[in-house]
């Protein structure tokens, strides 16, 4: 629905999403068959949990591709926490047969890869910035201004 685009709360209007990669331990292929849907059903309860919302996802037998848009409170770091650290920990208590091959009780490698995801580019975010104006006049970008340009033209007054 295109009104469910952005989330909303008393000040603030918003849209963030994460496009997540994470991978198994050793990269071992044990996601197929009933440990692969249980998964995909462990991610949906736990973001439902968090008010994470799952846009698209795909469970291949060793990688996770997850595509989510989170509430502002919960960062990119969390958000992996959770993700990882439960649905590890439940998929290792409903599957005996993990919990052998990963003694550790550590499903997941420990890193994972997330990125942004957005409407515009960063390049019209570039643009945006550098074209915005005020009453009295352009600003300039505050990176791009040169320091001695506003004292010269005062002085000339």
């Amino acid at each position: 629905m295109p009104g469910d685009r952005y989330r909303r709360g008393a000040h603030t209007v918003l849209e963030l999403k994460y496009h997540y990669v994470w991978k198994t331990k050793y990269s071992y292929k044990v996601l197929r068959g009933d440990v692969g849907l249980r998964l995909r059903e462990l991610i949906r309860q736990i973001c439902a949990e968090r008010g994470i919302t799952v846009v698209n996802g795909n469970v291949r037998p060793n990688p996770i591709h997850l595509l989510v848009s989170a509430p502002a409170y919960l960062s990119p770091a969390k958000m992996a926490q959770y993700l990882k650290g439960r649905s590890s920990y439940r998929l290792q208590r409903e599957f005996p047969e993990l919990r052998k091959r990963y003694w550790g009780q550590h499903l997941w490698s420990k890193g994972y890869f997330c990125a942004t995801v957005g409407a515009v580019t960063e390049k019209q975010i570039q643009d945006y910035i550098e074209n915005q104006t005020d009453e009295d006049g352009m600003f300039e970008v505050w990176d791009e201004s040169e320091e001695g340009d506003e004292d010269q033209s005062d002085d000339d007054d």
